[in-house]
């Protein structure tokens, strides 16, 4: 339960912060634009694996549900990702820089505290509806990689 409070004040402390930021301000370029639409309402569906004792441990899926993407300022954004675990379904927003490799995206974490979770580095490189990176946590990493979908638009019942 515990948990649960501590990951909802995490959301709600940095909903307020996202709110707070006067989007007039905010300006986009065109690849940041096209970074922006790609997580829009889209799936990271793929494989991870561990690094130990300098060695692959056998790949595991994944699947992270992403509802969108929001500049901030300078290459401070927020990354809207869906957790769902237990009874748990909560969207979070998840503070990132975003650095370019040329014009190619990478999302940056650097020892995020994430409650519930725990605190985590990444570098994930965005391309060609292709996600591939590096990640660690509390005396662990691993890598990651898969594709960039979009989720299908929900369809209304037809009337009778």
């Amino acid at each position: 339960m515990k948990t649960i409070l501590c990951l909802l004040a995490f959301v709600f402390t940095l909903n307020a912060f996202s709110q707070a930021v006067d989007e007039k301000a905010v300006v986009m370029n065109e690849l940041e634009t096209e970074f922006q639409q790609t997580l829009e309402k889209c799936l990271f569906v793929g494989r991870w694996c561990l690094v130990k004792d300098g060695k692959l441990t056998p790949h595991k899926d994944e699947k992270y549900t992403i509802t969108g993407a929001k500049k901030m300022k300078g290459d401070q954004w927020v990354v809207f990702s869906r957790m769902q675990f237990g009874k748990t379904d909560v969207t979070v927003p998840v503070p990132v820089q975003l650095k370019w490799a040329g014009d190619t995206p990478v999302i940056t974490l650097d020892k995020m505290f994430i409650p519930g979770v725990g605190t985590y580095s990444a570098r994930v490189v965005v391309y060609d509806d292709t996600y591939a990176g590096t990640w660690s946590g509390d005396g662990y990493g691993g890598l990651l990689s898969g594709l960039i979908t979009k989720q299908p638009a929900k369809v209304k019942p037809a009337k009778e």
